[in-house]
């Protein structure tokens, strides 16, 4: 696996810890996994595997738009959902014509950082990832 800034999250040592938070970009995905079903399936998965509650999905794409109204910018054309999970929340944007999901994981009760990125990388078939993990105060 291809991975920038492999890091462990980082705190300051004066605050408290509130939450912790990955934001994954990963590049030369396969963009038929861009659909609600495998993305819900991805959600399903992930939880299990971070021991994260899954609660409500909330979806925002093209399902049910006009086809004069749908999305074709590069930069806009894909699937992005919301999974509310009881600790807080799990979104990702998935951009169909560049082949790119962008994930960000963000809970106050820890959480493995390296399973949810090896996951989602082998999820999506990525080809690289870049990752950023932080302590949130």
């Amino acid at each position: 696996m291809s991975t920038e800034d492999d890091q462990q999250p980082q705190t300051n040592p004066a605050a408290p810890v509130y939450g912790y938070e990955l934001a994954l970009d990963l590049h030369g995905c396969d963009s038929r996994l861009f659909n609600r079903h495998d993305i819900d399936r991805f959600f399903e998965q992930l939880c299990t595997l971070i021991d994260m509650e899954k609660c409500e999905v909330h979806f925002w794409d093209d399902v049910g738009v006009p086809e004069e109204d749908q999305q074709t910018l590069a930069h806009t054309k894909g699937t992005s959902a919301v999974c509310f999970i009881l600790t807080s929340s799990i979104v990702i944007h998935t951009l169909d014509v560049l082949q790119t999901v962008y994930i960000n994981i963000f809970s106050c009760k820890p959480f493995d950082h390296v399973r949810a990125r090896d996951f989602s990388f082998n999820w999506f078939h990525a080809d690289k990832c870049y990752e950023h993990s932080l302590v949130r105060a």
